[in-house]
């Protein structure tokens, strides 16, 4: 594969609103984010992937776009960004753009047009359909509950909508949309910035009418001319959202031949813990032998042809602490395990905010707390199927995306060093003990140990293009070698609160021990209660 300066690269993941206040207002913005970028660098990584900061109403915090050319006030200024995309550069850090394509808010002025006159030359830029008597045109359902469809009184029609009904759907097959977003694109990428995340990608291609959603017939293609006409001769990454996307697609969207993608997110490791079939809300326990198998068939699936993302969190997921390690007795062990298993496989990792520090799930008791529409929405549907509050509550704690969004734990003073006003979502209660004052200054600091991930990819090719190999071990264990040229680390990672043998680790002891997250000596032929160990042996050993 040819090399690419994203291989070595790590992502840290900024979800604005929650990050750093810098006036008060109890809303993370701009100059917030400016003046914790000596943090961010000490970490190590030299990108960050920044959640939308447009001009929005904010019905979906930020994924519903009013402007591609503008700024949030709450954020701050035109002026704020390009301070920040300088200030990052001048320490090594690129700015990775959110960008939402697939559609807009019922406020940007597209959507006003199209939504007045059906002959607007907006009209186009939006899906419409007639209905079917008094009812919306299909059966077909939100992303986030209830019809997709919601009729609008001022044409007699029915517009699309996948998520909320104030995020109207783009119209992809009509080349001006196309062409709209691509300006956009080309007017980020003028500003400096290094990369796109782009937000449920593979929706843009979709067939309303033959009742497909993802993975249009068209998507690769439009992909493909996105390439063309703009990140083409670029220096930048692209990683796409692509929720249900299989190894196979996976290959077209990444192969450097097809001429898309740099990279997708792939929920299908995340999925492992809830119901086939089912929502995320509907849970069951992981099975470890469910996970080895997911992360080793995209692992050597995507060898030599493709590239991965690596990730545990993010803005729309619960943190990893909480939902497949321990977060009270072993948080430092299990936080730095999940990072060892995951910062040393193949692929380019992304670190969402706070989870560095072993942040956890906030378990608020009152529906009132929560701030996401999501949450709301699952709420009053399963309320009205019968499910108990203390059912809809386990859910809410385990999966709802604000156990994510809480503000940002820097310190213990009040409201935790994220503002000096009222915060727009309450802080989780335990940043008095978890922030990141504490965790730097802690002998077992999550942070720290981030930072030696980070740095063993930043300087082994090893770790950046090594093979990968999945290792036979006790069902508790997760264990894996990676190998290039006549060098070899092994990676062993107990997922337990239990000692547990592993005969494999007795033969590799005499190898040179490059991590682990346990002080003291490993113990012979066994494994402490998450502990982690990276061997770095000569493969003719």
């Amino acid at each position: 594969m040819k090399p690419e300066w994203w291989h070595k690269s790590v992502v840290y993941q900024i979800y604005p609103r929650s990050f750093q206040d810098s006036n008060g207002d109890g809303i993370g913005d701009l100059q917030g984010i400016i003046s914790r970028l000596d943090y961010i660098q000490e970490l190590g990584v030299d990108i960050i992937w920044l959640c939308p900061v447009y001009a929005s109403p904010n019905d979906d915090n930020g994924y519903d776009i009013s402007d591609y050319y503008s700024i949030n006030p709450e954020y701050g200024t035109m002026k704020d960004m390009d301070q920040l995309i300088f200030e990052a550069s001048q320490r090594g850090i690129g700015i990775m753009m959110d960008i939402v394509a697939n559609h807009t808010s019922d406020e940007h002025p597209w959507f006003i047009e199209a939504s007045r006159d059906i002959k607007s030359p907006y009209r186009n830029y939006y899906v419409w359909r007639d209905g079917k008597g008094e009812q919306p045109p299909s059966e077909l359902r939100s992303i986030f509950g209830g019809s997709a469809w919601e009729y609008s009184s001022e044409t007699n029609q029915y517009f699309l909508h996948m998520f909320s009904k104030k995020q109207p759907d783009l119209n992809w097959h009509y080349p001006p949309v196309r062409r709209a977003m691509y300006e956009v694109m080309k007017f980020w990428i003028n500003k400096g910035i290094k990369g796109f995340r782009f937000d449920v990608i593979d929706l843009i291609g979709k067939e309303i009418d033959s009742n497909i959603i993802a993975n249009g017939p068209l998507l690769h293609k439009y992909l493909q001319e996105m390439n063309k006409k703009v990140l083409q001769g670029q220096e930048v990454v692209t990683v796409g959202e692509t929720g249900g996307a299989d190894l196979s697609q996976a290959l077209l969207y990444t192969d450097p031949d097809q001429k898309e993608l740099s990279m997708i997110f792939s929920f299908e490791h995340i999925a492992l813990d809830e119901e086939p079939g089912k929502q995320k809300w509907d849970l069951k326990p992981l099975d470890l032998n469910d996970l080895k198998r997911v992360l080793s068939h995209w692992q050597n699936g995507l060898e030599a042809k493709g590239w991965n993302s690596l990730f545990w969190s993010n803005h729309d997921q619960p943190r990893i602490i909480s939902r497949w390690g321990n977060d009270s007795v072993y948080r430092y062990e299990s936080a730095t395990m999940l990072g060892t298993l995951l910062h040393l496989m193949r692929g380019t990792p992304f670190i969402y905010q706070g989870e560095e520090i072993g942040m956890t799930n906030v378990h608020f008791t009152d529906l009132s707390f929560y701030r996401d529409i999501e949450t709301y929405q699952m709420y009053r549907e399963r309320l009205q199927k019968g499910y108990t509050e203390e059912q809809i509550f386990a859910s809410i704690h385990a999966k709802g995306r604000d156990n994510a969004r809480t503000p940002m734990q820097w310190n213990s003073s009040p409201m935790a060093g994220f503002t000096e006003g009222t915060p727009w979502i309450s802080l989780n209660p335990n940043y008095v003990d978890i922030n990141a004052k504490n965790d730097r200054l802690s002998s077992q600091s999550i942070f720290r140990y981030y930072q030696k991930l980070i740095f063993l990819r930043k300087n082994m090719n090893l770790i950046v293009y090594g093979d990968y190999n999945l290792l036979e071990t006790e069902p508790e264990l997760f264990a894996y070698k990676r190998i290039w040229e006549n060098d070899c680390v092994s990676v062993f990672c107990n997922f337990t609160d239990k000692i547990i043998d592993c005969d494999l680790t007795k033969t590799l002891l005499t190898g040179e021990i490059l991590l682990k997250n346990y002080e003291t000596s490993p113990l012979i032929g066994k494994l402490r209660p998450y502990e982690a160990i990276v061997f770095k042996s000569n493969i003719n050993n």
